[in-house]
């Protein structure tokens, strides 16, 4: 957990704010990734996971965008109301679960709304890279859409920003510009619900590990996906050897706080990381979205996933 002080707000859209993050004292802060994001500590209890969408290259500033969605659960509410120039926050260091394949020959990238503030490091690392790339930034409307100086020198060459005014029938058209694969390209998408949705369903027919998403919300999935192991089982705490039931209604975080142990969450839905934990013994029902396949061999989220074993052994 790292102290930073807000050094500046910037309206950068309707409803969407940048927000400047530096050292207290001056210091470099740790490097990050082009597709990284921070946990960001808010008033009233809130925590955030906000992609920095300034230059990896910075070492002095991280920047986040925001947008103010007045209907959510109070976190981005609570930034944009509560939080100005000069006050402390407390975030966590920078980690990437949407990585930028610097191996690819070349980099396609779909982003929609709020969705396109990763992408906004990437351009700068491909710039910085020299690699081939372009981005389709879509939007409702030229007043909704954030970033629109920063990305003015690149329209036409490497980003086309495509507004549809809110008409679904003039949305852009992703399963054409996806229908035809190009050998060495790699596709990132992070948007709404449905534009990741239509995303996924047009770019089915890509090679796997060439389609990489971020979710800001759980993707719905059908009834048929929501399968196994919704019945109790046990946990072990390997340091203590406490152990716990966690019944069908809870999750595993929800039982160790009501238990008195931390457990940090934010999310609750298997897309952030905040609560990854590792596991020694049983076998687990993965139910996020971010996890590698590697990753998976040793970690679970506490927030979404289960135990297909009777007792489930983690270190804590």
């Amino acid at each position: 957990m790292q102290t930073v002080k807000v050094r500046c707000i910037e309206n950068q859209a309707t409803g969407i704010n940048t927000f400047e993050f530096v050292d207290p004292a001056g210091k470099p802060l740790p490097p990050f990734t082009a597709g990284a994001h921070i946990d960001v500590h808010l008033p009233g209890g809130f925590i955030r996971q906000y992609s920095l969408c300034n230059s990896p290259q910075e070492r002095d500033r991280y920047v986040v965008g925001v947008l103010n969605v007045v209907d959510g659960r109070g976190g981005s509410r609570s930034l944009h109301s509560n939080v100005k120039a000069g006050d402390l926050l407390q975030i966590s260091e920078p980690r990437n679960h949407f990585p930028v394949v610097d191996q690819a020959q070349r980099h396609l990238l779909i982003g929609g709304g709020i969705g396109v503030t990763p992408m906004m490091a990437m351009l700068e690392h491909f710039e910085a890279s020299g690699a081939q790339y372009i981005l389709y930034y879509c939007g409702e409307t030229p007043e909704r859409t954030a970033f629109k100086e920063r990305l003015s020198s690149l329209l036409g060459k490497h980003v086309v920003i495509h507004y549809d005014g809110g008409d679904p029938a003039r949305r852009l058209d992703i399963r054409e510009l996806l229908m035809h694969y190009e050998p060495g390209t790699h596709l990132y998408c992070c948007g709404p619900g449905g534009l990741m949705a239509g995303v996924k369903a047009a770019a089915e027919h890509w090679p796997a590990g060439t389609v990489h998403f971020e979710h800001f919300a759980a993707p719905v999935l059908p009834p048929s996906a929501s399968t196994v192991s919704e019945g109790e089982f046990r946990i072990t705490l390997a340091r203590s050897g406490q152990t716990l039931d966690v019944p069908n209604s809870k999750s595993i975080a929800q039982v160790l706080r009501e238990a008195g142990l931390p457990c940090e969450t934010s999310c609750e839905a298997g897309i952030c990381g905040t609560c990854k934990t590792r596991f020694i013994d049983g076998e687990v029902d993965h139910r996020d979205f971010i996890l590698s396949d590697d990753e998976k061999q040793e970690h679970l989220l506490i927030c979404c996933s289960r135990s297909k074993s009777s007792t489930l052994v983690l270190d804590l």
